[in-house]
């Protein structure tokens, strides 16, 4: 049977999932929501990553009913230090620290893992009475009246709107004809999941090596999350080791701070780019996360900008459809397409800028980057602002990231 005037999300990830929650939210049963993605068929989630959500995503989970799930699982960040070294240094000189509160008793960021997210927001989706679909986005036409999707099991559905949820290597922005502009950083990011001996005290770390950034970012117990970035050659060399030998590189990296450290997963290893969609919109279609761009992961956004293009679009939606306005229209598609673009744009020229400083060994370039750290470590208001814009505060922000229903 054909649903109308509903909407369509092809990816049933983070974004996908959110923005189906936070739609049904606003608007109520009256108005289907389709959620299309193979994945949904592998539950519960096996996914070993963690990511860190900032102060504002954690918000909006909340106020579409999934934060206090795992709330009690995630783990606070509570300060962060930033260091710059060569790998061999016998110390490691603290150039930068950062107190982790954005409001007295609100962390900056939570690290949460994957797999207890996604299985919660699954079940939500569920409890709402959104369509789940564990099969593709095959197809798409639109009119200009709604766009007929066609899915992988044949079944075709008539709605107002196609959301474009499906990961960097998008079929349906591809299928859209949105091209996108970007490079590669011939750099891959090194994840794997760490046990240690002591307490990190909800501490994340930052170490600027020459090859890029050593992100440690405190789990629940006496675990940690490692991004650790490489060249994309010595990346494939080092997640191929021998458990000993991998040992050894992580402990030159990581050292002994927190005592004995083991590798608790398999590292992997994903390459790393910059690309942004020329346009976030089409006609009947909306591109959201990692569609839309994926940036570096140096300032951990990558995630919550995903979740941000979720609020705003989400917002969009429930606005015009209340003013009975048609919600996948150009005009309302256009707004969101505003709201979004010049965010993501400013966090990828941010990012650029940061890989560029912190992934190289000049030694002019190092003396720079570490007076600069060491003058925004003395200026407070200063710290105070990028915090608020790490912790997505900052601008026009979106109902949701505030904490507050549609």
């Amino acid at each position: 049977m054909a649903v109308q005037k509903g909407i369509v999300i092809g990816g049933g990830a983070f974004a996908g999932l959110a923005l189906a929650l936070a739609v049904r939210q606003g608007l109520g049963p009256d108005v289907p929501v389709v959620v299309a993605d193979p994945a949904l068929a592998m539950r519960p989630s096996r996914d070993p990553r963690a990511s860190a959500i900032v102060a504002a995503c954690r918000r909006m989970f909340a106020a579409i009913g999934v934060w206090d799930a795992v709330a009690a699982e995630s783990q606070p960040i509570l300060d962060m230090v930033v260091t710059d070294s060569k790998i061999d240094d016998a110390t490691r000189p603290t150039f930068l620290t950062f107190a982790g509160e954005v409001e007295p008793g609100e962390p900056f960021a939570h690290m949460v893992e994957n797999r207890l997210l996604i299985d919660e927001l699954v079940q939500r989706a569920e409890a709402a009475g959104i369509d789940l679909r564990a099969t593709p986005v095959t197809n798409f036409d639109t009119r200009p009246g709604g766009v007929s999707v066609t899915l992988g099991d044949g079944s075709v559905i008539e709605a107002a709107l196609l959301v474009a949820a499906d990961g960097a290597r998008s079929k349906l922005r591809e299928r859209a004809g949105i091209a996108t502009h970007g490079w590669d950083y011939d750099q891959s990011g090194i994840v794997v999941t760490v046990g240690h001996e002591r307490d990190h005290e909800g501490r994340a770390e930052e170490h600027f090596l020459p090859a890029g950034p050593f992100a440690i970012l405190p789990l629940k117990g006496n675990r940690s999350s490692l991004v650790w970035t490489e060249k994309r050659r010595d990346a494939e060399r080092i997640v191929a080791l021998p458990e000993d030998e991998f040992h050894t590189e992580l402990e030159r990296r990581f050292g002994l701070h927190l005592g004995e450290v083991k590798a608790l997963d398999k590292p992997r290893a994903f390459p790393l780019g910059y690309f942004v969609a020329r346009s976030f919109i089409g006609e009947r279609l909306a591109l959201i996360g990692d569609a839309a761009h994926v940036i570096h992961p140096i300032a951990g956004q990558g995630l919550n900008m995903g979740l941000k293009d979720v609020a705003a679009l989400a917002e969009t939606i429930v606005d015009a459809a209340r003013l009975g306005m048609d919600f996948g229209g150009p005009d309302v598609l256009e707004r969101y397409q505003r709201w979004r673009r010049f965010d993501t744009m400013s966090m990828g020229v941010a990012t650029n800028a940061l890989n560029f400083l912190f992934s190289n060994d000049l030694p002019f370039v190092r003396s720079i980057r570490d007076i600069g750290l060491g003058i925004v470590d003395r200026l407070p208001p200063l710290k105070g602002a990028f915090i608020k814009q790490a912790a997505g505060l900052s601008g026009e922000v979106p109902r949701l990231l505030r904490g507050e229903a549609l």
